[in-house]
């Protein structure tokens, strides 16, 4: 059997029955979670309704078995009728919903992928400088090239691999190392973010400037199946790519050292991952904004439950971040009464002091 390091540096083994009734009770929970808050999402809004009628509108059978309907929702066909409450929440505020449930899994394993890639438990998309240079690639759409925003997950991915290019080739140094990645894209964050500023002299159009400052601070106000529709297949390529990789991620944990003597191509291996990880992360960005954070909280919440083997890392991943995306959108929606919050700012309040704490208990800046 293999070992592996938890993320307290202590070596544990690793089964081959990795689904175990912690695993299973921890995803049943974090899916009862984000039923529950998405019933509550659905709940509120300008449009007056109890909350049961809109919990019988989300469970509407006119709307649920109609293939019209959900061809309207999918592929943009136009809407059938139906009753008004059922065209709020199926409409407008589910979507919403989804888009939070692809946001929330598609951050949990970008970040999960970094922190193994890495081996260092303070990388996610965000300190990696992923997100800025995606995050710079979107916003340029926005304020300049509006009439691209239909390849937005494609223009982000694009961002976010030069980004984390620019970040290898300054950690290069006859190979990388965990701490040299993470102060590279420290850096290349910084250049990205004053670039982000930057183009904001470009903009005349005041709503444009608008969305581009809510869309900085990580939003999910005003999405829509668009966004669901722009943002499903590649995240499914992304998290289909992520579990195929966790064996590989298992490999890397042992050590460089280990995983060559083993027969690995360590550096072929951790850019491939790491290309797994941009596009997660693209997803997400293009059609949420940049929500700081949330990649590095969550894989930690779940490596505590769940231990470091990455197989079961990345199912709870893909559990438990939609459970917390849903959460914080909620908290943001209803924390000042009528007034919505970003929810970039909610897990920007949670995971910096997190981050902090992180590297208070970290000994070295080495390995997880």
């Amino acid at each position: 059997m293999a070992e592996s390091q938890t993320a307290g540096g202590h070596p544990t083994r690793q089964r081959d029955g990795w689904v175990t009734p912690t695993l299973v009770a921890f995803c049943a929970a974090s899916a009862a979670i984000t039923v529950v808050a998405g019933l509550v999402q659905v709940s509120f809004g300008s449009y007056s309704m109890t909350l049961l009628e809109a919990w019988e509108a989300v469970v509407d059978p006119a709307v649920l078995f109609d293939g019209d309907a959900w061809r309207a929702f999918l592929l943009g066909e136009e809407l059938p009728e139906m009753g008004s409450n059922s065209l709020v929440v199926w409409e407008i505020r589910l979507p919403r919903v989804f888009v939070a449930i692809i946001t929330g899994a598609t951050l949990a394993i970008s970040g999960a992928i970094f922190q193994g890639v890495t081996r260092n438990e303070l990388a996610s998309p965000f300190v990696l400088g992923v997100s800025s240079g995606a995050g710079f690639a979107v916003l340029a759409t926005l304020v300049v090239f509006s009439g691209l925003t239909t390849f937005l997950p494609f223009i982000a991915t694009a961002g976010g691999t030069v980004a984390f290019l620019i970040v290898y080739v300054i950690a290069w140094k006859g190979g990388t190392s965990p701490v040299r990645l993470v102060l590279a894209g420290v850096i290349v964050n910084m250049v990205f973010q004053s670039l982000q500023q930057g183009l904001f002299f470009f903009a005349d159009d005041l709503g444009v400037v608008q969305t581009a400052i809510s869309w900085l601070t990580g939003s999910l106000t005003g999405t829509g199946w668009s966004e669901v529709r722009m943002a499903a297949i590649p995240a499914v390529v992304a998290i289909v790519a992520a579990l195929a990789g966790a064996r590989q991620l298992n490999v890397l944990l042992l050590g460089e050292r280990t995983a060559r003597s083993l027969g690995m191509r360590v550096e072929t291996i951790r850019f491939g991952l790491s290309a797994v990880a941009i596009l997660a992360a693209s997803v997400a960005i293009s059609v949420a904004g940049v929500v700081s954070f949330f990649g590095l909280v969550v894989p930690h919440i779940v490596r505590n439950v769940v231990g470091s083997d990455y197989r079961p890392l990345m199912i709870g991943c893909l559990f438990a971040g939609p459970a917390l995306m849903v959460v914080a959108d909620v908290g943001a929606r209803l924390a000042l009464g009528g007034t919505q919050l970003p929810v970039g700012v909610v897990t920007g309040l949670v995971g910096g002091p997190y981050f902090l704490y992180l590297m208070r208990r970290q000994r070295s800046m080495g390995e997880l």
